[in-house]
């Protein structure tokens, strides 16, 4: 009886044990107990809280965040370029200090680097929001304050060996970063590729004027819990509300702005108690390349006349030139952007010249794109790129803009951004999203002034009451009036779909009548069969007719909520659809060229043959659109039909991916259930369809790696068998051992890949390029899925040798 009662304390003792280390505490995780998606982290004062933060339904980081903001307030995380599927992933405490993050396969996305190997007992989140792991005698191994994101607490330090770098709602960083320069002074900077500006402080005033310390034995930086910052190289500024007990942060925005902000104790709202740049136009690059950053009065990013936005999604991206500006004695002109300037990339400065002169300057340099001068001054700036652009609202401001452009280009007044003086003295209200306000704290506010306050609040909402107003009984007019025409459409939609023009739904009468009865067909394929079609606003499309489409409506309109959301250079851009009764349509632009079967595999003659530099080029694009779907999209797209069909060309021979996202959207663990029939072509396809694997991102890595040798032979591989009844699946299994034996023999004699190439080339090829193509194609075309390589990884070594010379 003793003994049983010993027995049964052993194994309740033992199951408590095991119940401590599978959940994790509160305030802290046992050495070898793991954090899973249900757990969190939380400080023993509930400021802060980690654990799996979820950028989208799917994707998570290991984060901490604010436990009392309204929204979610990260301020570090581990894996911002590497999210995890959210369900199965987990973070494990190592004995040896080490804190492993595993996605939903097992596999490491991250891991500390703990300073020293010892035993660790725990790891805890403390109140000032820094993640430690503790050894033993209580002695820090790693924390998380040695590695900040785009965030610093109060009582953190930035250090030489640290940096703050920008990052959007999903986490992914931007292009500014705040650290220490090589003077050991405080400073923000905007990194481009391979080389970074200075734009705060201002880098035309001298290190005294700025009342800095250059080239001290330490660098640090700290704010303090009252609000004010001092670095070491006395760069110091306070918070309008300066004090104790507030919660604060110092964050980097995506805009690159330095913002010191504090919590609101009864709303959980941000305010800004003070920012590097009250003008945020002032931010160097803020437009991208040839754009112009204006007040309307909120900033907003315009482009200069004659260009266009290179990604309507996101302005900052810059905009692309809508001509050629050629040197053979192309007419030019001059366009004139009042106010307006470009910073940086001057080719030259002339002081004290007439404008005549300057002209001269730039017409008679190619670089030249255009030139700034000072009206009355007679300085003038050429310019070798248009960068960092901004309007100055200042009426005492004499600075004009020159721009170069084609004679032939027209530009109409309206074209030409320029700032309205009107908006509040310290810069817009920003939308809801990045909403910030600037305190006057210092000042002390009387009656009437708080009276004009709430006088300019409670005005403010009586406009947007009405406009909203106006905005639905518009849309309630349209929805009336297209009633008959616009059957079965979704809730509040038809008001807002006859504006706007990026994705909208089209009747089936709209679309037969744009593709004249659907006579001119465009190609078929096992999805469906496509039309060309002219819409009312002249845009040529292709229209595809879906078939198979077993979804109900509610799946149906869910996929295309994530079709909508899509947008890449290399994808075909999807403009809407129509689901009216039985029939099931996509809308989308229509690519010039056509398809990379027809033109890769035609034996008809050389006039279309394909160069070297265009294959090279379509398999970088290729590469960069299924990067896009696999790791950028808020959920995660498979192709699952890899192939030349579905690869369309442009009018300069850039590829776009066609038909993504028309199977059914798949879980990242590749447990989704609906998948129970192949899909794909023959071969094209990867061996889980056929061993009934669960189905991830890696079988379009396979159908890429098909593709590849593809562009490299310039035939199908149906083709490749030597003997007519082998087998598709052998004879690529042939040529791959072929190809992996000459790539680990050849001793660097590379004269046996112009055998293997498209001899229809003749031999103009690149070969460094062609070898990469071969060696990237055997790893895709890996039988274990394990070993491939991801998207991302072909897009990076595809590039490393995308500046080699091309034939």
């Amino acid at each position: 009886m003793v003994a049983n009662s010993a027995s049964l304390a052993l194994l309740l003792l033992l199951t408590l044990i095991r119940l401590l280390l599978c959940f994790a505490a509160h305030g802290f995780l046992l050495s070898g107990s793991s954090l899973s998606v249900e757990d969190v982290l939380h400080s023993p004062d509930g400021t802060f809280t980690c654990g799996f933060y979820r950028i989208s339904p799917n994707a998570s980081t290991f984060s901490i965040w604010f436990s009392s903001s309204s929204e979610k307030t990260v301020v570090w995380s581990a894996n911002p370029l590497h999210p995890v599927y959210t369900w199965g992933s987990k973070v494990e405490l190592k004995s040896d200090g080490r804190m492993v993050l595993r996605d939903y396969a097992g596999q490491v996305v991250w891991s500390n680097n703990v300073s020293s190997s010892s035993d660790a007992q725990q790891a805890q989140l403390l109140d000032t929001g820094n993640l430690i792991v503790r050894g033993k005698g209580g002695n820090i191994l790693w924390q998380s304050f040695d590695s900040p994101t785009d965030t610093l607490l109060p009582t953190q330090s930035i250090t030489a060996a640290t940096k703050l770098v920008s990052s959007n709602r999903l986490l992914d960083p931007g292009r500014y970063s705040f650290r220490f320069d090589d003077q050991y002074l405080l400073s923000l900077f905007h990194d481009e590729k391979n080389i970074s500006f200075i734009y705060w402080p201002n880098p035309s005033i001298t290190i005294w004027s700025k009342l800095r310390t250059p080239f001290n034995s330490t660098t640090d930086g700290v704010l303090d819990s009252w609000g004010h910052f001092l670095g070491s190289d006395n760069a110091t500024f306070t918070a309008a509300d300066w004090g104790p007990g507030i919660v604060r942060r110092l964050t980097l925005d995506y805009d690159g702005n330095l913002r010191l902000y504090s919590l609101g104790n009864a709303d959980g709202e941000w305010s800004v108690t003070w920012m590097a740049f009250p003008q945020l136009c002032k931010v160097r690059g803020l437009c991208g390349q040839n754009g112009i950053c204006v007040y309307t009065p909120v900033p907003a990013c315009s482009c200069a006349p004659g260009y266009e936005v290179t990604d309507p999604s996101d302005r900052s991206k810059g905009c692309s030139p809508s001509f050629n500006l050629s040197c053979d004695g192309q007419k030019v002109k001059f366009v004139e952007l009042r106010r307006t300037d470009f910073v940086g990339y001057d080719l030259s400065v002339h002081r004290s010249v007439p404008v005549e002169f300057c002209e001269n300057v730039c017409l008679n340099d190619c670089r030249c794109k255009g030139f700034a001068y000072l009206d009355g001054v007679g300085d003038c700036y050429p310019k070798s790129v248009l960068h960092g652009g901004l309007t100055i609202s200042d009426s005492t401001t004499t600075i004009t803009m020159y721009l170069k452009l084609p004679d032939e280009v027209e530009v109409s007044m309206s074209s030409i951004a320029h700032s309205q003086p009107f908006g509040p003295k310290n810069g817009p209200r920003c939308n809801t999203t990045d909403s910030f306000f600037i305190a006057d704290f210092l000042d002390t506010l009387n009656s009437g002034q708080s009276v004009s306050k709430f006088l300019y609040f409670y005005g403010f909402l009586s406009a947007i009451f009405l406009a909203e107003l106006m905005f639905v009984s518009l849309g309630w007019f349209l929805l009336r009036r297209e009633a008959q025409q616009l059957r079965g459409v979704w809730p509040a939609e038809a008001g807002y779909e006859l504006i706007a023009k990026h994705f909208r739904r089209y009747t089936y009468k709209e679309l037969v009548s744009a593709t004249r009865k659907f006579k001119d067909e465009l190609g078929r394929g096992a999805s469906g069969i496509v039309y060309k079609g002219v819409l009312k606003d002249n845009r040529v499309v292709a229209v595809k007719k879906l078939v198979c489409v077993n979804e109900g409506e509610e799946e149906f309109q869910h996929e295309l909520s994530v079709i909508s959301r899509i947008y890449h250079t290399n994808l075909v851009r999807v403009w809407g659809f129509c689901s009216d009764g039985p029939h099931r349509i996509l809308v989308s632009e229509f690519v010039e060229n056509g398809s990379l079967d027809r033109i890769l595999f035609d034996d008809e003659g050389s006039q279309d043959l394909l160069g070297w530099s265009q294959r090279f080029g379509i398999a970088v694009g290729v590469a960069k659109g299924l990067a896009y779907l696999h790791h950028e999209c808020s959920e995660w797209v498979i192709h699952c039909d890899m192939k030349p069909e579905n690869i369309l060309l442009g009018e300069n021979m850039e590829p776009k991916i066609a038909d993504f996202g028309l199977a059914k959207l798949l879980n990242r663990d590749g447990s989704n259930k609906d998948v129970s029939r192949i899909r794909g072509t023959r071969g094209y396809l990867a061996p889980e369809w056929l061993y009934s694997l669960p189905i991830t991102a890696k079988v379009d890595v396979y159908s890429f790696g098909v593709v590849l040798l593809e562009l490299l032979k310039g035939a199908r591989v149906s083709e490749l068998g030597q003997e007519e009844e082998e087998d598709v699946k052998m004879a690529l299994g042939r040529v791959i051992r072929l190809c992996s034996e000459q790539l680990r023999s050849d001793g660097g004699n590379q004269s046996w890949i112009a055998d293997f190439i498209d001899t229809r080339l003749n031999g103009h090829f690149n070969n460094s390029q062609a070898r990469m193509m071969m060696e990237l194609a055997i790893s895709c075309l890996e039988e274990d899925r394990a070993r491939r390589p991801t998207m991302e990884c072909v897009v990076q070594k595809l590039v490393s040798v995308d500046d080699a010379s091309t034939i």
